[in-house]
């Protein structure tokens, strides 16, 4: 993991306990938004991500959905759980079935893309803070179905820009759609170097593109890449589970 970033296990049988026992050897369980956006799973494990277009009783959702809306989020370039703190150090993601065209899922090494920065920039950013938000995403796919009691349960949180990988010691951005705006910087300002750091770090030469077969279980580590899934067609049943380390 320290190494790749991303591993790649294929023809796994996990059922969600064997996944969640695994998980829980990587450390403590990140529940990310499971409060607000989860409320029943279909999963009998507390911590269980449902990434799948089918509802409680497993049928296929439509698409103006707010469940399924909400998960479109995930086709936006981000670090699982940079909205809190902790964040997500591991996710894990076990493919069940998958559509025939589309819905892969991409990501971006964020210490390649840090190496690749001009001297310039690197000053630039070096010490530069950038605050995260739950909902800064969804507001850009107009998913504005929360309240202010949602709202409340996760108030934005600061991350430096550039972090050390403790694993590698490699210096590393950290950045994504979470990054709502810049400590220190007007709004438009700061947003339009974060649009642009996030365009140079998701070039095609520091991403992985997943094709998911069944029985796939991808690990990759947050602190590292960044990640975004591909757009499917929705009518096409897709069922995936995460579940996450902070």
């Amino acid at each position: 993991m320290d190494r790749y970033a991303v591993l790649v296990f294929r023809d796994q049988k996990l059922d969600e306990s064997a996944q969640m026992a695994f998980t829980r050897t990587l450390g403590s369980i990140d529940m990310g938004l499971l409060k607000v956006l989860q409320t029943k799973s279909r999963f009998k494990e507390a911590g269980m991500i449902d990434i799948s277009n089918v509802d409680l009783e497993s049928q296929i959702r439509d698409r103006d959905d707010p469940k399924l809306v909400a998960m479109l989020a995930n086709q936006l370039w981000h670090s699982d759980s940079s909205f809190k703190q902790p964040a997500a150090k591991y996710s894990l993601l076990m493919a069940q079935v998958v559509t025939e065209h589309g819905g892969e899922t991409e990501f971006a090494d964020m210490r390649a893309a840090y190496d690749a920065l001009s001297q310039d920039t690197v000053a630039e950013i070096e010490d530069l803070i950038a605050e995260h938000s739950a909902f800064h995403s969804r507001l850009q796919i107009d998913d504005a179905q929360y309240t202010e009691e949602d709202l409340a349960l996760f108030p934005p949180v600061q991350w430096p820009m550039v972090r050390v990988h403790p694993g590698s010691k490699r210096k590393s951005l950290y950045i994504g759609v979470h990054a709502e705006h810049i400590i220190g910087r007007p709004i438009a300002e700061g947003r339009l170097l974060l649009a642009e750091l996030l365009e140079h770090a998701t070039q095609r030469e520091f991403v992985y593109r997943h094709k998911w077969r069944s029985g796939d279980m991808v690990i990759w580590d947050n602190r590292a890449v960044l990640h975004r899934g591909r757009r499917y067609d929705l009518s096409e049943r897709r069922e995936l589970r995460r579940s996450m380390v902070e």
